[in-house]
C-alpha cells in the first residue's frame, strides 16, 4: 500500500539515506520543522514500513571480501514448493546477500560475495550446487563497480 507522502517526508527519506546517523537535531533544521514534528515524521515513516531499517555501510575490501559475484539461478520446476525450498537455503547462506525472483532465462539473480576465488568455488561447490532444486547456475564475476547506491529516487506525489 502507497503511503502518500508530501515534500516533508520525501525530503526526510533523502536525508535519512544520504546519512541515517544524523540526530534528530540536524534532521529537524534541515527539514526547517522544530524536533518533535521530526521525530513524529520519522517515527511515522517507520510505523508505515517506508523506513525499514538503518545501515553502516561497509566497504567490502576493508573487511577481506575480494570477490562478488552475480550468480543467475534456474530451478528444476518452476513451482510454489520448489521457490520455497530454494528460498530457505538461500536464507541460510550468508555469503549470498542478495536474492531477487526475476522474469527471462533464471529464476533467481543472487548477489554473492567472498573473500577470494577458492572460497567462492568452495561456497559453490558444498552449498549452493547442493540445493536439491537447483538445475543451473551461470556465474558472473564483478570486475569493477562504478555506481553502488541504496538510495531510492523518491518520487514526487
Amino acid at each position: 500500500m502507497k503511503t502518500k507522502l508530501d515534500s516533508i517526508d520525501r525530503k526526510i527519506l533523502e536525508l535519512l539515506q544520504a546519512n541515517s546517523n544524523i540526530t534528530n537535531a540536524q534532521l529537524a533544521q534541515e527539514i526547517g520543522l522544530s524536533a518533535a514534528p521530526t521525530l513524529e515524521r520519522v517515527k511515522k515513516l517507520e510505523t508505515a514500513g517506508i523506513i525499514r531499517s538503518y545501515h553502516a555501510v561497509v566497504d567490502p575490501a576493508g573487511v577481506g571480501i575480494g570477490v562478488s559475484t552475480f550468480v543467475m539461478a534456474t530451478l528444476k520446476g518452476h513451482n510454489k514448493e520448489n521457490i520455497s525450498k530454494f528460498i530457505e537455503a538461500i536464507a541460510e547462506i550468508d555469503e549470498i546477500i542478495e536474492c531477487h525472483h526475476v522474469t527471462g532465462s533464471a529464476d533467481f539473480i543472487l548477489k554473492v560475495v567472498s573473500t577470494d576465488i577458492p572460497s567462492y568455488q568452495n561456497l559453490m561447490l558444498e552449498k549452493v550446487t547442493n540445493i536439491e532444486v537447483v538445475d543451473n547456475l551461470q556465474s558472473m564475476v564483478i570486475l569493477s563497480t562504478f555506481k553502488d547506491t541504496k538510495m531510492i529516487p523518491i518520487p514526487e506525489a
